[in-house]
């Protein structure tokens, strides 16, 4: 009998858990309803003042993620080398 208990504890917090998580994202989703309108000063350019001269999602060059797997590949191996 002390099993069955033990187990609806667990199941009790994973069921709170699941509703807090589902209640927050309702929430979540109510709240951002009325802030989608697009505002002008949202749409505006941000620090430089400038407007921007193409769209902002653009394809990086492969070389900049190669850049970055190499720095932390040679920043590991120097962590490891000096103790």
């Amino acid at each position: 009998m002390v099993f069955f208990i033990e187990y609806f504890k667990l199941c009790l917090v994973v069921f709170i858990a699941l509703l807090i998580a589902v209640v927050l994202y309702q929430l979540n989703t109510l709240l951002l309803y009325n802030v989608k309108q697009k505002d002008v000063n949202q749409m505006s350019a941000y620090e430089c003042g400038f407007q921007p001269f193409v769209e902002s999602i653009n394809k990086f060059d492969v070389r900049y993620y190669l850049v970055a797997l190499l720095f932390i590949l040679f920043d590991l191996e120097i962590m490891f080398l000096v103790p």
